[in-house]
């Protein structure tokens, strides 16, 4: 397959704004890592007009796939877990071109994973593992038990993934595999949701009296990036932590954060007088802030 694809590659490597060139060829019948086609290119250059630019090939009876995406959507995508292939094809592609060990220094740093990151990351799977369960539990008391089985269910892969985050490594597609051996206690919840006899209003209302306990004692972890922002002055509105650099990727899930850590005294609210009668902006401070004044 590689003899295959060389000329396409070739040309791409010869290019002075190319990074690397790597082929990930499918190893099962079925291969969701490649899109089910044969073999997948991922090539990494400098700067693109597109971030992402993909083509698709075929040849005496086989496919193929080009991935061609900037440097800058490739850390985006490890960053944030948007992509959760990306990772399979950095460590287990082969490298056909490699510019001043690009991917070798990449692997280095996937592997060394440090603690802002790992930091940030377990952040972004806390905010969406706080929505899922409450959306969950919203549908389980409304009845609709299907939904909230379908969102708790979602709710334990957030949190899977922010254990095995906890632990320095980088989620990986199967990482119900990498949970099993790194935290069974999380596994044996999700073992228990699928596999147990009871009705599913048992097992559901077991796993989130559960989640519940599982996700305060992660609150101070999962809370630790928004935490150390609010840090840097006693009293912040909304839009002010929302506009925020360094929450720039918590957007869609920072009013649900916010809220949950003001019911589990992390934060707390202060009134800021408006220009209405009786009605106030919020403001967000640390409780530990103002403690020590």
């Amino acid at each position: 397959m590689e003899n295959l694809l060389r000329p396409i590659y070739q040309e791409r490597a010869s290019r002075p704004d190319t990074l690397a060139v790597m082929i990930i060829e499918r190893r099962n019948q079925t291969s969701s890592a490649t899109d089910n086609f044969d073999a997948a290119l991922l090539v990494i250059v400098n700067k693109t007009e597109e971030p992402v630019f993909v083509k698709h090939y075929e040849f005496d009876g086989k496919t193929a796939s080009l991935h061609i995406i900037s440097v800058e959507q490739l850390q985006e995508w490890i960053l944030l877990g948007t992509n959760r292939r990306i990772i399979d094809w950095i460590l287990n592609g082969k490298v056909l071109f490699d510019r001043n060990e690009f991917i070798a220094k990449l692997i280095e740093q996937l592997n060394t994973f440090p603690f802002s990151e790992r930091k940030l990351k377990i952040g972004l799977e806390y905010g969406k593992l706080i929505r899922r369960y409450i959306e969950g539990k919203a549908f389980f008391e409304d009845g609709q038990f299907l939904d909230a089985y379908n969102s708790i269910v979602h709710a334990l892969h957030h949190l899977a993934r922010i254990e095995v985050i906890d632990k320095g490594f980088h989620p990986e597609v199967t990482v119900w595999n990498q949970v099993r051996h790194m935290e069974p206690q999380v596994y044996k919840l999700y073992k228990e949701l699928i596999e147990s006899n009871e009705s599913l209003h048992k097992r559901l209302e077991l796993l989130f009296l559960a989640s519940d306990f599982l996700i305060h004692s992660k609150a101070e972890i999962g809370a630790a990036h928004i935490l150390d922002v609010m840090n840097e002055k006693t009293v912040w509105q909304f839009a002010e932590l929302l506009n925020h650099p360094e929450l720039k990727y918590f957007t869609a899930d920072l009013g649900v954060i916010l809220e949950f850590l003001t019911e589990k005294d992390l934060v707390c609210v202060k009134e800021i007088e408006t220009k209405g009668q009786k009605i106030f902006h919020r403001g967000y401070f640390i409780k530990k802030s103002v403690d020590d004044e």
